[in-house]
């Protein structure tokens, strides 16, 4: 009886897959969201694995992605050492994302745009005929949270409204291309306090502060459904 339950348990045990994309060691504002959404997860399925990837401070190579390419259209015992280590690593983000059961993604806009970090991992995964175009979509169907923060305020009649070029990319990327249902939770205004230009925002910045929570909060129970 005790060798059918551990073996049902090990059956039905489940995988988060977390990307971090901030530079932050300490402070980060998309960390603070994606640890809520990971903590309801972690809730629901006490000892399943977590595993981890922080490509802003484990940099993925720039020039891994030229390598992949190259080496993707090279027959495989032609290939140098780089297109052969870079060939290998999208093989590896590729199978972190489909060993996982749900995916959680913590990524702040940087200069208005796509941060360069997730850039790499994204190109570097397409280059994978797994994730390639023609195939099944990479994460069809699979529930994928993405935490995205955002320094300033780039809403309907803002000032900068339309400048923020990262969030719909990676819709297109995460939901479109790669099928995923996706999660969006963002945070507006994570440089007031920082930035004195900003102080007259403190309370409009401190509500969104506790809506984003809560929106991570109700993100993580839901993918931990």
């Amino acid at each position: 009886m005790l060798g059918s339950t551990l073996k049902s348990i090990r059956e039905y045990a489940m995988t988060l897959f977390r990307l971090d994309a901030s530079i932050r060691t300490e402070g980060s504002a998309s960390r603070e969201i994606a640890d809520i959404v990971e903590a309801e997860w972690v809730a629901a399925h006490p000892g399943d694995a977590v595993e981890r990837r922080h490509i802003g401070i484990d940099v993925l190579p720039a020039s891994a992605w030229g390598h992949a390419i190259t080496g993707s259209q090279t027959p495989a015992d032609e290939r140098s050492a780089d297109q052969q280590a870079a060939v290998a690593l999208a093989a590896t983000l590729v199978d972190e994302l489909l060993a996982a059961d749900a995916v959680l993604l913590a990524v702040p806009l940087y200069n208005f745009g796509v941060s360069q970090h997730v850039k790499t991992w994204m190109d570097l995964v397409i280059t994978d005929p797994r994730a390639a175009a023609g195939s099944d979509p990479l994460l069809a169907g699979k529930p994928v949270v993405l935490c995205t923060v955002r320094g300033g305020a780039y809403g309907g009649g803002t000032p900068r409204e339309g400048w923020d070029h990262s969030t719909d990319y990676l819709r297109r990327i995460l939901a479109d291309v790669w099928g995923a249902d996706l999660t969006v939770v963002e945070r507006e205004f994570t440089l007031v306090g920082v930035n004195p230009a900003l102080d007259d925002f403190a309370d409009l910045a401190a509500d969104m502060h506790q809506g984003a929570l809560a929106s991570a909060r109700e993100a993580g129970k839901a993918l931990a459904a």
